[in-house]
C-alpha cells in the first residue's frame, strides 16, 4: 500500500480548514484515512499548524510520501530536521543527546527569527500610526490656521466697518454744529 501524508479539506466555502492525515494514495482526498496527525489553518496570519510531531516523524521515517504542501509544513515544524538528525545517530556520527541539542538550537534560532519578524511588523505598525497621526495633526493645524485667518479677517472687516461708521457719525455730528 502506498501511503501518503496529505491535507483533507474541511470548513465552509471560501474559508478552508485542513486536517493533516495519513491515507492510502488510492483513497479520495476527503475520503477514508488511516490516521489524523494534525490540523492546518491557512486563514490566520501566520498560518496555524497543530501537529503531532512524534506520529508525523514516525510516518515520515516509515516511508509515507507527503504532498508538496504537507512537506513544506513538516519542514517548517522540524520533522525533516529531526529525521536527518536521527539518520546521523544511526550512522554513528553523534549520539541522541547531541541530536536533541542540535534540534533544540535549530528550533530556538527559528523562534528568534519569528520573534524578529513580529517585532519588525510591530515597529512598522507603530511608525505607520505615528505618520498617520502626524499627517492628521498637520491637517488639523492647517484647518485651525484657516479658521484663525478667517476670524481675523472677519474681525478686521468688522473693525473697519465700525471705524467707518464712527467716522460717518462724527462727520454727521460736526456738520449740524457748523450750520
Amino acid at each position: 500500500m502506498a501511503t501518503k501524508i496529505r491535507l483533507q479539506r474541511g470548513g465552509r466555502k471560501g474559508y478552508a480548514f485542513y486536517r493533516i492525515v495519513i491515507a492510502d494514495s488510492r483513497a479520495p482526498r476527503d475520503g477514508r484515512f488511516t490516521e489524523k496527525i494534525g490540523t492546518y489553518n491557512p486563514n490566520t496570519n501566520p498560518a496555524t499548524v497543530d501537529l503531532n510531531f512524534e506520529r508525523a516523524l514516525y510516518w515520515v521515517e516509515t516511508g509515507a510520501q507527503p504532498t508538496d504542501t504537507v512537506r513544506n509544513i513538516l519542514k517548517a515544524e522540524g520533522v525533516y530536521m529531526m529525521k536527518h538528525l536521527r539518520g546521523g545517530v544511526k550512522k554513528g556520527a553523534f549520539d541522541e543527546a547531541a541530536a536533541q541539542t542540535k534540534f533544540d538550537a535549530w528550533k530556538n534560532a527559528k523562534e528568534k527569527g519569528f520573534e524578529a519578524i513580529r517585532e519588525s511588523e510591530a515597529n512598522a505598525k507603530k511608525e505607520a500610526k505615528a505618520k498617520e497621526l502626524d499627517a492628521e495633526k498637520k491637517i488639523n493645524e492647517a484647518i485651525a490656521k484657516k479658521v484663525a485667518d478667517k476670524k481675523a479677517a472677519e474681525a478686521a472687516a468688522k473693525a473697519e466697518a465700525e471705524a467707518t461708521a464712527n467716522a460717518e457719525e462724527a462727520a454727521a455730528e460736526e456738520t449740524p454744529a457748523e450750520a
